[in-house]
């Protein structure tokens, strides 16, 4: 089978279909050219560049339908998946808790409703009060209250890019560097055309490739809309000595991830020095990021502590999310027979990558029982 696209989710479904008896080419035009919020290349354009790895999915705000059973099958499914890579020797550090912070009464209520709905309940959520919050260190954004998950979390993607690679490049999988331009089907399989004029042909495709999927599936006169959304990101150190001085040892004692309205707070004690974390958000519509979408971010929309104004920048990165046109994210589907669409994932790609990687297992497990 041929897998287009090497962020996560063709990286996970990749890997996954692989683990499962099938022999996988995962193309990718990028392949080993660009960073990832990593250390090292992995995949080049990809939301999966500015992602931080935020798993938010008992805290999501329905608890019914399809967006809430992917999200509750990609965090048990991620579980599974890190035993797996640790025990091949590519361990994928995991930060458990969620802090999801309020900034009115209305919005403390809206999340005192989520846990008190009985589909939720023993799912390990509870309220945070104005007290609880104030005992963070340092201290968090503005906020009334919040909603803590202990099952939610944060995990690096670029890690998870790096082990689900290097897991599957053991185990045999194929990569091309090359950009898929057109599909042709071909008897009982398809033909995938590259931009360097090369062709490979396969019984199946997945087409996860993010914003250009909808360029390739033309080729067919299949239309999907999606359009390009960008994420930015940051990593900042604390000051040495900020405004609002942190006496409390240790000097991180906050959850895997914090989020107010939006954005994304991750520590990282981990990192050199012990004061980094990550800020992070998808913020604008479009492929070139503007300076005062940065300065929101930067300023939490106004509910920024003091020692995020003094923290220093060590870096920053941006991606592409892809977002569906008049469809609910993500897009699933079978377009013809050994042909899988997996895109538009919009802000939950890493969370959602193993159960989209495993609705493509189940759909071909299934074709293969009925022909």
């Amino acid at each position: 089978m041929i897998v287009l696209g090497a962020g996560l989710v063709g990286l996970a479904a990749a890997w996954w279909l692989q683990r499962h008896g099938h022999r996988v080419l995962l193309v990718d035009p990028g392949s080993g050219t660009a960073q990832t919020s990593g250390d090292d290349p992995v995949s080049n354009g990809s939301g999966s560049q500015a992602a931080l790895g935020v798993l938010m999915a008992r805290v999501f705000h329905r608890s019914r339908g399809r967006a809430w059973r992917l999200r509750q099958h990609g965090l048990e499914l991620w579980g599974h998946w890190r035993r797996i890579l640790e025990a091949s020797g590519h361990p994928v550090p995991w930060r458990p808790g969620l802090l999801l912070l309020a900034g009115d009464p209305a919005e403390l209520e809206r999340q005192r409703a989520l846990a008190a709905d009985p589909i939720r309940q023993g799912m390990g959520l509870r309220i945070w009060t104005r007290d609880s919050l104030e005992r963070l260190s340092p201290i968090g954004p503005e906020a009334v209250g919040g909603l803590f998950s202990e099952a939610d979390g944060q995990l690096d993607p670029g890690v998870a890019l790096r082990a689900l690679a290097s897991d599957g490049l053991t185990a045999g999988m194929g990569r091309l560097n090359g950009r898929a331009v057109a599909l042709e089907p071909r008897g009982a399989g398809w033909r995938v055309r590259l931009a360097c004029g090369g062709v490979e042909e396969a019984e199946w495709v997945l087409v996860c490739a993010g914003v250009a999927s909808g360029s390739i599936l033309e080729t067919l006169g299949v239309k999907r809309a999606m359009e390009p959304v960008l994420g930015q990101a940051l990593e900042l150190e604390l000051a040495p000595h900020p405004t609002l001085r942190i006496q409390r040892d240790p000097l991180w004692n906050w959850p895997g991830a914090v989020v107010r309205g939006g954005i994304n707070l991750v520590p990282r004690p981990d990192l050199p020095g012990g004061r980094r974390f990550w800020l992070g958000a998808t913020l604008e519509p479009g492929q070139r990021a503007e300076p005062s979408h940065l300065e929101i971010l930067r300023g939490l929309a106004g509910a920024a502590p003091a020692w995020l104004a003094e923290a220093q920048e060590h870096r920053r990165w941006q991606g592409l999310r892809c977002r569906p046109v008049g469809q609910p994210a993500p897009l699933l589907e079978e377009l013809a027979p050994g042909l899988l669409l997996l895109s538009g994932h919009y802000r939950n790609g890493v969370l959602l990558a193993p159960a989209s990687a495993d609705w493509a297992l189940q759909r071909m497990k299934i074709k293969s029982l009925t022909t």
